[in-house]
């Protein structure tokens, strides 16, 4: 279902999502009798599971270039959704075609160093996702200026408040 890959032909569809859905089994918190466990295991209604639909038909498409932006309540399948795009989680129907590469930040301060500046962190992981340093020096003005951080890209990240 997954098409990592980078395509033969440019296209200008960097993400495509087509009616992508995940679901996962949530335990009842309700704790079942033994008697209620057998007998059910005879009816064949053992499942103490709730099928919970985080993600349900989604569809969308990010054309190169552009920024997306996904909101909602808690609880709301915003990560899973994320997950699934970088290919972390598999969907349970539909496909996602990413052209090029995925860098997820998935998890607030996971793969960064406190200790290393904004801007040694960004060469760091440059590094990790094999990205040449000439390559990735041309992308700091741009990575920065989409973080709204351009002054403090020398500042180390153990002195950033938590909302940078």
């Amino acid at each position: 279902m997954f098409d990592l890959q980078t395509p033969k032909q440019p296209s200008e569809d960097a993400i495509i999502v087509s009616n992508v859905s995940k679901h996962f089994r949530i335990p009842h918190e309700k704790k079942t009798r033994l008697f209620e466990h057998i007998t059910g295991a005879l009816k064949g209604t053992t499942s103490t599971y709730e099928e919970f639909w985080a993600v349900k038909d989604v569809s969308l498409t990010v054309k190169k270039g552009e920024t997306l932006g996904i909101i909602g309540e808690n609880g709301s399948g915003k990560s899973t959704l994320l997950k699934i795009i970088a290919g972390v989680l598999t969907p349970d129907s539909g496909s996602v075609k990413v052209n090029g590469k995925i860098a997820p930040f998935l998890e607030l301060g996971v793969g960064f160093n406190p200790e290393l500046t904004a801007e040694d962190n960004v060469r760091l992981y440059g590094a990790i996702m094999g990205i040449s340093k000439k390559e990735m020096e041309a992308k700091f003005e741009e990575i920065f200026e989409f973080a709204e951080l351009p002054k403090f890209r020398n500042m180390k990240l153990k002195n950033f408040s938590s909302g940078m």
